[in-house]
Formats: C-alpha cells, structure tokens, sequence
C-alpha cells in the first residue's frame, strides 16, 4: 500500500483520518501544519507517495506546502482539504499539482475513495 503523509492542524481530525488510511493498509506519518509537514518530507528516508494536506492551518498553510512540496519532490501527489469556500478558491489554480480538493465535513469512505482514486493516477 502507500505511504502517506497527513497535515492538519486539529488532532481529532488527523487522529481520525490516520486511522482510516491504516485500516486500508496504508502507512501513515502525520505533521500539525505545514512547516512540520515539510520537514517531514525532507527528513524521510522512504518518499512518500502521497501527501494529504488540510488547507487553512497556521505557520503555513496546505497550499504553501503543496507547492513546496511538488516543488522538491516533483512526483508526489497531492490531495487537499478544506472546509471553506474561499479556501477551495485558492486551490482551483493549482490542478496541475493536486489530484483533488476534498469539501469538509466528508466521511471517511470518501477520503478513502479519493485517496485510492489520486493513487491509481500516479500508479
């Protein structure tokens, strides 16, 4: 399965979808925001394949982080989050680096969903 790192800032939230991709067999990193998500990316010995990415978080936010992070690691996809409409705005420019933008709240079965569909993309 995949490796996957998971940035959102609300521990329940991340808690939460950790354990749903681990149900599905993935292995799961998670960072609070996206500075700690970045480092986390740097610092990894084995790439990760996909980054799934809150959008509003502090320090810096999910679309900081996505370009950053397709910047330095071109082959890796992304899937965003967010639960605000102005959020989901800002993230329509970026569709030649992130597979998609997932609408909060969602259920688990769609972020499952979502993730095996930006998987089978890149696979």
């Amino acid at each position: 399965m995949a490796r996957i790192l998971l940035v959102d800032d609300e521990e329940p939230v991340r808690g939460f979808l950790s354990r749903g991709l681990q149900l599905d067999g993935h292995e799961v990193v998670t960072a609070e925001d996206g500075a700690e998500g970045l480092d986390a990316l740097g610092e990894a010995d084995t790439p990760f394949d996909l980054l799934l990415t809150d959008i509003r978080m502090p320090i810096m936010d999910g679309i900081a982080l996505a370009l950053a992070a397709k910047r330095d690691f071109p082959d890796l996809t992304i899937l965003l989050m967010t639960g605000f409409a102005d959020q989901r705005e800002r993230a329509r420019g970026l569709d030649a680096i992130v597979a998609d933008v997932l609408t909060k709240p969602f259920s688990l079965d769609d972020m499952r969903a979502a993730v095996s569909r930006a998987l089978a993309q890149t696979g």
